[in-house]
């Protein structure tokens, strides 16, 4: 329906491109098309590709591309780290969603991204999975921690994020074994705003502390098992945040085939995107030169 009367290329196929976008309202897919057949006619070309298409779904995730934002090359190297952060404890659990796409090429308000798609639309959760779902958005920060032995203004979204749902997870799901199966607070909403307004509290001072202490600890169990996972994968780590750093843009496949120990020529060459993030322009200069970075222990760094 939203793409009718849009000159789609003969090779596009829009079962799998829906597959590739659940959970996606009709608002959301008209957008899509639209920037993609803006993107089309920018670019002098007759059909939407594929190309076109995939940068329409980031713009609706994620917004449009920022190439004028020019950053340190320590900056670039501490964006590109958090980034693989997210995506390598992203796929070394096992009950997250698939990793789409790593950049850091800046879009919105985020100076890099890491995108994940679920295999098909959901509405029911385990606790499981939400726990290794916090784990992965603190995958970031703990890659900064064991890189580093520092971390940055960065992960602010993601500490949001994360308290928000561990908040959710104690205070509405029942998920935490201390309080047991109750909810916590009556909550107001906000009907014609379709979220959460406030919270009435329901409970004592006492209870209100052991409320924290369960937050806390959900977070602090999160966070022990992006840091176990990334160490167990230090190497990797390392490996492919070089990659990022040097091509700005790593799509699912290539992600995957480089985990599997592919070759860099070889995935690379075999790419539909080119490096810089496949929009026809030429990679965002930076102020300093990319060059490869040395191990953690080799620059002071903890590993």
């Amino acid at each position: 329906m939203h793409s009718k009367g849009k000159p789609l290329a003969p090779e596009i196929e829009l079962d799998t491109l829906a597959a590739g976008t659940p959970g996606f309202t009709g608002a959301d897919l008209a957008n899509l098309v639209n920037e993609a057949a803006l993107l089309t006619a920018r670019r002098g070309l007759k059909q939407i590709g594929q190309a076109e298409l995939e940068e329409g779904i980031m713009r609706v995730i994620a917004g449009p591309e920022k190439r004028t934002r020019l950053f340190s090359e320590q900056e670039r190297k501490v964006t590109a780290y958090h980034e693989m952060g997210h995506a390598l404890v992203g796929h070394f659990l096992q009950r997250t969603e698939d990793i789409h796409k790593i950049s850091i090429i800046s879009r919105g308000q985020a100076l890099g991204y890491t995108i994940s798609l679920p295999r098909e639309d959901r509405y029911l959760t385990t606790r499981t999975e939400l726990m290794e779902e916090l784990g992965m958005t603190l995958g970031g920060r703990a890659a900064e921690e064991i890189v580093f032995n520092e971390v940055t203004t960065g992960a602010a979204n993601d500490l949001e994020r994360v308290t928000q749902l561990a908040k959710q997870m104690v205070m509405r799901f029942g998920m935490s074994e201390k309080l047991g199966p109750r909810v916590l607070g009556r909550s107001h909403d906000q009907p014609f705003m379709g979220r959460e307004y406030g919270a009435e509290p329901d409970y004592s001072d006492e209870m209100a502390r052991e409320i924290d202490d369960e937050i806390r600890r959900v977070i602090e169990e999160a966070h022990v098992t992006a840091q176990k996972v990334l160490r167990e994968h230090l190497e990797d780590l390392n490996r492919m945040a070089n990659l990022l750093i040097g091509r700005e843009t790593i799509d699912r496949e290539q992600f995957e085939r480089l985990l599997a120990g592919e070759s860099e020529e070889r995935v690379f060459a075999d790419a539909a995107v080119p490096p810089g993030g496949g929009d026809g322009k030429k990679p965002r200069k930076s102020r300093a030169k990319p060059k490869p970075y040395p191990l953690p222990g080799t620059e002071g760094a903890k590993s």
